[in-house]
């Protein structure tokens, strides 16, 4: 039977921790049920899966290596029917394994052995973004419109005229951090510090930020042509273009 911590009201934000390893669950389990969230845990991804269907959680704490059907499979199984936010946990030393996963939707990931605080921190930044009533932290509540393009804050939604488009929670905190300051240059510091929520003495590969805008730099392509684009700014980070002549330059070669 799934190790289920229900004493919590069914309005506060839900976890589900998936790990192999007994003291792992048990310690992240006590921690976060502690930080008032509804905790569920399993030991496997078969298991994973099952009560994610069940208990629809509202984050996934995902370890890799596991018996049955491992992190990169629960993953790939949840981003065909979810945004649901994904920290990965990996003891895997290769960088290459640990991209594999951001290519494949998480969200986040920590390498074992990690500081609980540091995970508790992520989930803090990650779950108060979920709350869709509340405007952003760092922007203004309301829409933000870039020709076609709506950003609406409040619903955490995009849409391109009356099309929606599918972005996962964290594509959807970088496209708003972008998009409000549409033209500026934003640093890779920054954009960990205010979407993933790393503290600015946090060592981090910036290769987190780089797949993530590379999925999101692909989404606004296929689906605005160039019109609305990210651009690499060359020892500094990014930023969000809008050049309305390429509208109908996209619409004449289409």
């Amino acid at each position: 039977m799934p190790d289920i911590m229900n004493n919590l009201s069914n309005d506060q934000h839900s976890i589900l921790v998936v790990d192999d390893e007994v003291p792992i669950r048990r310690i992240l389990s006590t921690r976060l049920s502690m930080m008032g969230y509804q905790v569920f845990t399993a030991a496997d991804g078969v298991e994973a899966l099952e009560i994610f269907e069940l208990q629809h959680p509202d984050l996934i704490v995902l370890d890799v290596m596991m018996p049955k059907l491992d992190g990169y499979g629960v993953c790939q199984a949840v981003r065909k029917i979810s945004r649901v936010p994904i920290i990965m946990l990996t003891a895997l030393s290769d960088v290459r394994d640990r991209i594999t996963g951001l290519e494949m939707g998480a969200d986040d990931y920590m390498i074992k052995p990690f500081s609980p605080k540091e995970l508790e921190s992520r989930v803090r930044v990650i779950l108060r973004r979920l709350d869709a009533v509340k405007p952003s932290k760092y922007h203004a509540p309301g829409v933000l419109e870039i020709g076609s393009l709506h950003i609406d804050r409040n619903k955490r939604q995009v849409s391109h005229g009356r099309e929606r488009l599918f972005f996962t929670q964290m594509e959807f905190s970088l496209l708003e951090l972008l998009a409000s300051r549409l033209g500026e240059a934003v640093s890779r510091q920054e954009l960990l510090q205010k979407v993933w929520g790393y503290g600015e003495e946090s060592i981090v590969d910036t290769r987190t930020v780089e797949v993530h805008m590379s999925r999101l730099r692909h989404k606004l392509k296929e689906n605005l042509g160039a019109s609305v684009m990210i651009h690499t700014i060359r020892g500094v980070g990014y930023a969000l273009k809008y050049d309305q002549s390429q509208i109908l330059a996209d619409q004449q070669v289409s």
